[in-house]
């Protein structure tokens, strides 16, 4: 019985720290270079690198375009283990 009680609360604690992370696993981090342009072009969010877009084959303009990441408007960190677009002021 000793056992079985031990058990349940294992696995309870288990799922509690599980549900606990309220970071969805696309964005979730542990290191800044993990967190990359969730878009090709013209990128506003952060996305971890395991889930960025194919872009390889991608053509983008050049021009740096307000309210995004082009041209050092923004960084990309990880912040409280969440990929996260920090504005430059």
């Amino acid at each position: 019985m000793k056992k079985i009680l031990l058990l349940l609360t294992l696995v309870s604690v288990i799922f509690i720290l599980g549900c606990g992370n309220s970071v969805p696993e696309e964005l979730q981090c542990s290191e800044d270079f993990e967190c990359v342009p969730d878009e090709c072009c013209h990128a506003d969010g952060t996305i971890n690198r395991d889930f960025a877009p194919e872009c390889m084959s991608m053509l983008c303009t050049a021009e740096c375009v307000e309210g995004t990441i082009d041209c050092g408007q923004a960084d990309l960190k990880c912040v409280e283990n969440k990929c996260q677009v920090v504005w430059e002021e």
